[in-house]
């Protein structure tokens, strides 16, 4: 399989900084771009992953759904590290598959070409760390709080530690990080990668918290904290 990623216009959002009041302004790859080179980046990126999109919708409650609240978070968390300085990517900037724009892998999985999609930009890009946005769902309506997984491999265990913690504070939880192991993007991406559930849909109180964009902004500054002490302390 070529270690490249088709591109086009709705693949990858690099945000920048815009001159005009601040604001971040989406500079989108154009559709004759067929690949990412690492020469377009002086620093190892932080390459954050709004987990589902599109077709795939992600767990659900009333008329919420993941793949909202996790390009919501998403975005925050991209404003925020790219305001402290450091190169960030955001993979999708809109409520699209990523599986769509895999033109490359011979597969009928939609699924699996999407998780094929979400690997290969690690791979394209001179990725640092890779943080995928998710949100949890338990049939214990008690179960709450977040959850981090982690690879088999000591950074990783390091950085979802670090936003565990940074997340059970703001929550007032206790969790603990848990080994991803059955998880496709922990067990492919070479570089330090974690799965940070946010919180669980399926609780009250969770949901509450994860429906505002002042429980989002919340969420997003704890793993922002979380990544940024990682980083300072590797």
């Amino acid at each position: 399989m070529p270690r490249r990623i088709i591109m086009c216009f709705s693949v990858l959002f690099l945000f920048l900084i815009g001159s005009v009041n601040g604001a971040a302004t989406p500079a989108v790859l154009q559709k004759d771009d067929d690949h990412v080179s690492h020469a377009a980046f002086r620093h190892p990126v932080i390459i954050i992953d709004a987990g589902h999109g599109g077709i795939d919708g992600g767990t659900s409650a009333d008329d919420l759904l993941e793949k909202n609240i996790n390009l919501a978070i998403s975005q925050k968390m991209y404003l925020m590290l790219k305001s402290k300085g450091y190169a960030v990517v955001l993979n999708r900037n809109g409520d699209y598959a990523l599986s769509d724009d895999n033109t490359w892998l011979k597969s009928r999985s939609r699924h699996l070409k999407d998780l094929a999609q979400r690997k290969a930009l690690s791979e394209e890009l001179p990725s640092e760390i890779i943080v995928s946005i998710h949100i949890n769902w338990s049939k214990k309506e008690k179960s709450h709080g977040p959850v981090v997984l982690h690879q088999r491999e000591g950074k990783s265990y390091m950085l979802a530690e670090s936003i565990q913690s940074s997340l059970n504070t703001m929550y007032q939880t206790d969790r603990q990080v848990e080994w991803g192991k059955p998880f496709y993007l922990l067990n492919y991406v070479k570089k330090p990668a974690v799965i940070v559930e946010a919180g669980f849909i399926s609780n009250l109180q969770d949901r509450e918290m994860l429906r505002s964009s002042r429980g989002q902004k919340k969420i997003a500054e704890a793993i922002s904290a979380g990544i940024i002490y990682y980083l300072s302390v590797l």
